[in-house]
């Protein structure tokens, strides 16, 4: 059986609710739903480019604690709370994954608190 290994950003949310960032298995990495936090700062910009930005950010820090990259994204979900960031959005994907190219799937749903436009879960596989 593999060994299943927690990854902690220090978040205090993590706690709170009980999650990790992510949890490695095997070859698997499950990155649980992440916003746009700037956890050094504990502050969430305005614009939901840098909240998408923000969340790349600590997913790809995540995954390289994991002992992987962004490339090996095969699964991405974004959550977005208003189809009229979907366009500024994707520019900021594209940016990240145009090459990549996980499968992905966007829904436009409200989101914990008011301020947080955009969360990403992400799904990474690295075979050893």
């Amino acid at each position: 059986m593999a060994e299943r290994r927690l990854i902690s950003t220090g978040s205090p949310f993590e706690k709170t609710a009980g999650y990790s960032r992510a949890v490695v298995v095997g070859e698997w990495c499950f990155v649980s739903g992440t916003t746009g936090y700037d956890y050094a700062l504990m502050t969430m910009p305005e614009g939901v480019e840098d909240q998408t930005r923000n969340a790349l950010a600590t997913i790809e820090r995540t995954l390289t604690e994991a002992g992987l990259a962004m490339s090996d994204v095969v699964r991405v979900r974004y959550i977005v709370s208003d189809w009229e960031f979907v366009d500024r959005v994707f520019a900021v994907l594209g940016e990240v994954f145009g090459d990549i190219r996980p499968a992905a799937t966007m829904v436009i749903a409200g989101l914990i608190e008011p301020e947080m436009k955009i969360e990403i879960e992400a799904t990474a596989y690295r075979p050893t």
